[in-house]
């Protein structure tokens, strides 16, 4: 290992190994550590896993409702080593494949910690390494919850059960947010008999108010039981054959040394930076989960390219981050997404909106599918008639939310969209509806009075 770099990337998840990609295309001499696997959590125990065992849960429920489809299918199960199987060779292939990108741009990498010793070296497994810039990218772990002891066996969390060796009867889940209700949708689907407890009012409480409640309704129509405003008691954990933790979760910031480099935390653990993604430490940089706000992996990535360009010395170029248009998607069954600001925040920040909304049950494309729940909900500014934002949930609202992204960010009002034919029959066509009815203009809506 040589003893000095242009730039140390802390991390290999998706905030670390696009910054180091970026700083590569732009000449810099990278070293990446990563303690774990590359990837990081989200290749690794996130979003990657998660997603391969949604397909497989989908897989399932489609199957078994075949003959709604005029196709016999007859004793469907679930083979849960094979699922875990398949995720583990879907993971396999994209460690490889990060690893043949770092290759092609001659980007070095170790397995192992990284402490600092000072602004500007670093401890590495025991070897001191300088560097001119540093890139932090940390990421998180699973929180934790007071009175409740993660055992790895019955008390688990997300990294556990991502390698869980047989489908349980009963499964508690704690907490609502996205990754306790894609297990839920998961686990459900695979025959496990559901409880969700969230201590909140309602679940999913990052996301529109009328979203939570439409899917709280749908998950309780697939049986899967949900508790809000609800804090479980440690005696009750015994009423189940699992109990997973799904808390949230809290960066990865200690162990770091990072008082040896000047660098205060936040009250929370995180590392305060600037919209160039900039600590107050002159050349060190974070990105993702260890700077706190929203915990995506496409967030972290974004913030990485933006650490790379301002720490490669392309400054001028103005490299922010932009944080209003980063959507946000839940894997379930069915999906949830949105992106910009939903009525209530739009109204909060002094707008006046209107809101026009399409169900999915009037959609051609939907109903050819069989997949009729839900809508799309689209916020308006009444004086521009700008976009400002939109709330899906049905199927492959994670894919259709990447419009509405688009439509956010180019400040786009609904009179621009009057011109863009959208393919029939798709679901695309939802969000073009959705944002027409706020005007009463949508064509495949009876006339509202």
């Amino acid at each position: 290992m040589n003893k000095e770099y242009e730039l140390i990337v802390i991390g290999a998840g998706p905030g670390g190994y696009v910054a180091a990609i970026r700083a590569a295309q732009l000449g810099a001499k990278v070293l990446v550590v990563e303690k774990d696997e590359i990837g990081g959590t989200c290749l690794n125990r996130g979003c990657i896993p998660t997603k391969a065992m949604v397909a497989s849960a989908g897989v399932l429920l489609s199957a078994k409702k075949a003959g709604q489809y005029g196709i016999k299918a007859e004793n469907i199960s679930a083979d849960i080593n094979a699922v875990i199987e398949r995720k583990n060779k879907i993971i396999g292939q994209f460690r490889m494949g990060i690893g043949g990108i770092f290759k092609s741009y001659g980007i070095e990498s170790v397995k192992g910690s990284a402490v600092f010793v000072s602004g500007s070296e670093l401890d590495i497994s025991g070897e001191k390494t300088a560097f001119k810039k540093c890139i932090i990218a940390a990421g998180s772990v699973p929180s934790s919850i007071p009175g409740i002891v993660v055992d790895g066996e019955k008390i688990i969390t997300s990294d556990h059960i991502l390698d869980i060796k047989q489908v349980p009867a009963t499964l508690l889940i704690i907490g609502s947010g996205a990754i306790g209700i894609e297990f839920a949708c998961i686990f459900s689907a695979f025959g496990t008999k559901v409880t969700v407890v969230e201590v909140l009012p309602r679940i999913l409480p990052n996301e529109d108010e009328e979203i939570s409640e439409k899917f709280r309704q749908l998950l309780i129509r697939d049986g899967i039981e949900i508790k809000v405003n609800y804090k479980v008691a440690p005696e009750e954990l015994a009423n189940y054959e699992k109990v997973l933790v799904s808390a949230g979760r809290k960066p990865s910031t200690a162990g770091l040394g990072l008082e040896k480099a000047g660098i205060k935390l936040s009250e929370r653990g995180f590392i305060p930076v600037n919209d160039r993604m900039e600590t107050d430490i002159a050349g060190i940089y974070a990105t993702g989960d260890a700077v706190g706000g929203i915990m995506l992996a496409h967030k972290a990535s974004q913030e990485g390219i933006v650490a790379a360009e301002n720490a490669c010395g392309n400054a001028s170029s103005g490299s922010r981050i932009d944080y209003s248009v980063i959507p946000s998607c839940i894997y379930s069954i069915p999906e949830v997404a949105s992106v910009g600001l939903s009525d209530k925040k739009a109204i909060e920040k002094g707008y006046e909106v209107i809101v026009g909304k399409f169900p999915f049950a009037a959609s051609g494309r939907a109903v050819t599918l069989g997949e009729t729940k839900g809508f799309v909900k689209v916020i308006i500014d009444k004086k521009t008639d700008i976009i400002l934002g939109a709330s899906i949930i049905g199927a492959e609202a994670s894919e259709l939310i990447a419009e509405v992204a688009l439509a956010v960010k180019m400040k786009a009002t609904t009179k621009d969209l009057i011109r863009i034919a959208h393919a029939h029959p798709t679901l695309a066509e939802a969000f073009f509806e959705a944002a027409h009815d706020a005007h009463k203009e949508a064509v495949d809506l009876p006339k509202k009075r």
